[in-house]
């Protein structure tokens, strides 16, 4: 278990609304359809992937540290946030890889950071199967990954997560509501959940362009890490860059058992371990998690990351 490295809490970005960060950010196009994105800061790339069923807004309080240090690009995967959310798309992993890597061609990267949360994580893999396969668009040179299945085996849906994906997932989205998606983020926060702003405002970003019809078409990604665990976990065993882990343990979905897991299988892992913290790292503790990602990727200088 790696200490995390404290920094001064009145470093990280004061709140923003969903609206606020909205303004700050702008639109392109990817195959006819409008992807919200954000890019801000200067020097060395960094690219954050959100997860579900949010958007980049939960990187909100980490943006100002980061953006002092990296040129940091966000943006909302399709399906989420203020992305578009057509109904009659293929959702998946690697097709939210394809855009994840037209963003950064579109931004002139090359050589990149990558910090990635839950679904997020999954589109990291994929990522770093395509570097390990030689085709990747840009080449990821450090990489951290927080909360999310990395190993199918040790994912833990909740409930409604296996309804979602189930033949009756559509009515479930459809009679899904603020209260609902308060409760179920609850059950998976730490002893610090989200407060109550917070919890309206992921709820706003969710509905946001009648979001709750997607939720269904998304959550293929659970059928799809297990179709995907060999290229996917092979990826993460034998990545050719530096990747830490950063984990919430008191996360019922994947806390303390995935860390476990990860030892098993990651050769030297490099974990950073949070106690009574939950599902989302970055919304709970959010300055152990800057200064364990800041740390974390200062291992592409230390191990000198040629890609």
């Amino acid at each position: 278990m790696r200490s995390t490295p404290m920094v001064d809490p009145s470093s990280l970005s004061p709140p923003v609304s969903p609206a606020e960060w909205r303004r700050a950010g702008d639109h392109h196009d990817w195959r006819g359809h409008r992807i919200f994105h954000r890019v801000g800061g200067a020097g060395e790339p960094l690219l954050l992937i959100h997860g579900f069923p949010t958007s980049s807004w939960d990187w909100a309080r980490l943006w100002a540290p980061l953006t002092a240090r990296f040129r940091v690009l966000a943006l909302d995967l399709i399906g989420f946030g203020f992305s578009a959310k057509p109904r009659r798309f293929a959702y998946s992993i690697v097709t939210q890889a394809d855009l994840v890597e037209a963003f950064l061609a579109r931004e002139g990267v090359a050589r990149y950071r990558l910090v990635a949360h839950d679904y997020g994580v999954s589109v990291a893999q994929e990522l770093l199967a395509r570097h390990r396969d030689g085709r990747a668009v840009a080449t990821p040179v450090a990489v951290c990954l927080l909360n999310g299945g990395l190993f199918p085996e040790s994912h833990r849906p909740l409930v409604t997560q296996r309804l979602l994906a189930s033949p009756i997932g559509p009515l479930v989205a459809r009679v899904s509501s603020y209260r609902t998606f308060a409760a179920a983020f609850r059950r998976i926060a730490g002893d610090r959940p989200p407060d109550e702003a917070e919890l309206r405002a992921l709820w706003s970003i969710l509905d946001e362009g009648d979001g709750k019809a997607v939720l269904p078409a998304l959550m293929g990604y659970i059928a799809e890490r297990r179709r995907h665990r060999t290229r996917w976990v092979t990826a993460l065993i034998e990545a050719r860059v530096p990747v830490r882990l950063i984990d919430g343990l008191a996360d019922p979905v994947s806390g303390a058992h995935l860390v476990a897991r990860y030892r098993e299988l990651v050769p030297s892992p490099d974990v950073v371990e949070l106690p009574g913290v939950g599902h989302y790292p970055q919304l709970e503790a959010p300055a152990a998690v800057l200064a364990a990602i800041v740390a974390g990727l200062a291992r592409a200088e230390g191990a000198g990351a040629t890609g």
